[in-house]
Order: structure tokens, then sequence, then C-alpha cells
């Protein structure tokens, strides 16, 4: 078990992960990694936003057209006299008509233009089509959310092989080390012998640790890319 520094927003909680034990059977299929990037990116989120402003737009845009359709209603009050105008009849007198002229009185005016009637239709087409290249959009950003994982992922794995070859390197310059100290104690190597198994562990000392770096940022570019902490993607 490699110990790799503090976990991204889990304070107090230090990263392991086993260098030994593929990290494929340590965390989350990667499916399910993927839906859980997918719901926590910050690009796919602003995406769906989108797409309800877009939503928005082509549903105004289809009632646009009442907005040319206007409904009234008054009431006048009086003292049921009528409203009269002279009519003349055919025996040349004055006829009348007449209504009320109190009560309530309602209706609705429409009035519609050519261009509401034929280009209303392309409008809404328009907003249709401006919707649909929304949900592409989200649909090319998931892909390329898919991209960035895959690679990482990747790498993440190619480093924890390399990282193993390292350690394995290491440990044995170290024991070797540790053996010619021995040995320059009771006089049995020079000293020439013991200052070469010294830059030999140093030398592998420094490969493990470059190496080792390696992985803990294509781990943290992982974590960032998920969006949660890599203890959250671990197998129970």
């Amino acid at each position: 078990m490699v110990a790799f520094g503090k976990a991204t927003g889990l304070s107090g909680d230090t990263l392991y992960l086993d260098v030994n034990q593929d990290i494929g059977t340590q965390l989350l299929p990667f499916d399910q990694i993927v839906k859980i990037a997918a719901a926590n990116s910050p690009l796919l989120k602003y995406q769906d936003e989108v797409i309800n402003s877009l939503n928005a737009a082509t549903a105004v845009t289809r009632s646009q057209i009442w907005q040319n359709v206007t409904g009234f209603s008054n009431y006048s009050g009086g003292n049921q006299t009528l409203l009269a105008s002279g009519v003349s009849g055919t025996d040349g007198r004055t006829g009348s008509i007449g209504q009320l002229t109190n009560g309530w009185r309602a209706g609705i005016e429409a009035r519609i233009s050519l261009y509401d009637l034929f280009g209303r239709k392309h409008l809404i087409r328009q907003a249709e089509a401006t919707q649909q290249a929304g949900e592409r959009q989200k649909e090319v950003a998931l892909l390329q959310l898919k991209r960035e994982l895959i690679t990482i992922y990747q790498d993440m794995l190619t480093a924890q092989q390399v990282l193993k070859i390292r350690l394995l390197d290491e440990q044995a310059s170290l024991t070797a080390y540790r053996i010619a100290e021995a040995e320059l104690q009771k006089g049995r190597i020079t000293a020439e012998l013991m200052a070469n198994a010294t830059t030999r562990y140093v030398e592998t000392k420094s490969i493990s640790e470059q190496v080792k770096g390696e992985f803990l940022k294509n781990v943290h570019t992982f974590e960032a890319l998920v969006g949660v902490p890599i203890q959250r993607l671990k197998r129970n």
C-alpha cells in the first residue's frame, strides 16, 4: 500500500492505493465512473441550462401568434333607457332601433398579418433546430468528457505498472546498499564499491519518486474530471 498525500475534498483523509493491485479492480466500473463524471461536470450542467433556455424560446415562438389576439369587456350602468337612432320607414315615419345603455359587454379582436400566417412556421422550425443543436452540443461535450476520462484512466494504469517496476528496482538497490554498508563495516569491500551501491540506490530512488509523482498527478487529474475524491470511486 502506497500513500500519495492528501486527497482533494476530504480533509484529514489520506489517499491510499494498492500499487500491486490493478486499479481497475480497486475502482468502480468505468461506465459508472463516466456517469458520475457527467453528473458533476460543470460544462454538462451549463449545457442543460442552455437546453432549458432553448426549450423556453421554442415555446415562446409557438405562442407568439396569440399576441395579436386581444379580448375586452366593459360594464355600463344606466337607467334602462333605450338608445335610439332614426330610420326612415315605408310610411315616412321615423322608426327606432335601440339597445340598453347598461350591462356587460365582451368580445375578442384578432389581427393576424400575412407574416404571422406564412412566416410563423419557419420561425418555429428555426427555434426547434436551435434546440436540437443545443442537445447535440451536449452530446459532443459528453463524448469529449469520455475521451478525456479514457485517456487519463489509461495513463493512470500505465503509470501504476511503471511504478510497480520502479519500486521493485528501488527495493533491490536498497537491499544491495544495506549489504554493502554491512560489508564495508566488516572491511570486506572498498569505499569505491560502497559509493557505487550508494549511487545506484540514489538513482533508483529518484526515478521511483518521479514515477510516483506522475502517478499522483494522473490520479488527481482523474479526480478533477470525475468531480469527486478517489476514495468515493473505490469499490466497497
